[in-house]
């Protein structure tokens, strides 16, 4: 059984959807998919994936404190996993969505 992942980047300073992020989505070492949040801050990624540790690395364009966000899950069912990242210019939060 495989799950599917999908994120939501929104710049809470701005409160606004935060577009143009590169996200990177690893198992382990390997990377697995890249992407870019469309104009609603949005990605899909479109692998299916198995049960395993996975780590999403969000590289905020909004924010210059923050040059990299990293967020390990644990993904260990076949569902529709949704994370999304609440980032502003000083602090950030993650949560798992639906």
């Amino acid at each position: 059984m495989s799950a599917s992942l999908s994120t939501h980047v929104l710049d809470t300073g701005r409160g606004e959807p935060a577009s143009g992020v590169l996200v990177e989505l690893f198992q382990g070492a390997e990377l697995v998919a890249t992407g870019v949040t469309d104009a609603d801050g949005r990605i899909s990624f479109a692998a299916e994936l198995e049960p395993g540790i996975y780590r999403l690395v969000f590289h905020p364009t909004s924010s210059a404190f923050f040059s990299r966000v990293e967020v390990e899950i644990s993904i260990d069912e076949a569902d529709k996993i949704h994370v999304p990242l609440l980032v502003s210019p000083y602090s950030c939060t993650t949560y798992r969505g639906s």
